[in-house]
């Protein structure tokens, strides 16, 4: 009976370490996405966003609620636009939470609340490292 429990308390922390270790993975990648935009750092966007990127939001009530569809390569151009025109960048206060929704060994969802709004990213777990695959966002007015 001791020996069962005792395998079982292994088995347990061991898992509680592998989603520690997974979560600051999750969490650096978001962050990375997060300052990749606010900064215009396109090597930050590379890091945490998957070559198959489908990111689609609605903008602001106030314009119309325009639907805006975001592939890997406008997400990277639009970092290029930040880095070249300041005033496309974050007020240096600019919020900026990551709440892990769900996490799995291979997919993790994750909400942040920017300056923009909220976007959902949708993870998967590739090599080891956690990337965004899929964002769904909406302007907060």
């Amino acid at each position: 009976m001791k020996k069962t429990i005792l395998i079982f308390l292994l088995i347990f922390c061991f898992h509680l370490d592998s989603f520690s270790q997974d979560k600051d993975k999750i969490e650096k990648a978001a962050l990375d996405y997060i300052e990749g935009f606010y900064e215009g750092d396109t090597t930050k966007i590379k890091r945490s966003v998957h070559p198959d990127l489908s990111k689609l939001g609605f903008g602001s009530k106030r314009k119309g609620s325009k639907v805006h569809i975001m592939s890997y390569e406008k997400a990277i151009g639009f970092a290029r636009d930040v880095a070249n025109d300041p005033q496309w960048a974050a007020p240096k206060d600019a919020v900026k939470t990551i709440e892990i929704m769900d996490a799995q060994d291979k997919i993790a969802c994750v909400k942040l609340t920017l300056y923009w709004g909220i976007d959902y990213l949708l993870m998967a777990k590739h090599d080891d490292k956690w990337m965004i695959t899929k964002v769904l966002w909406q302007s907060l007015d």
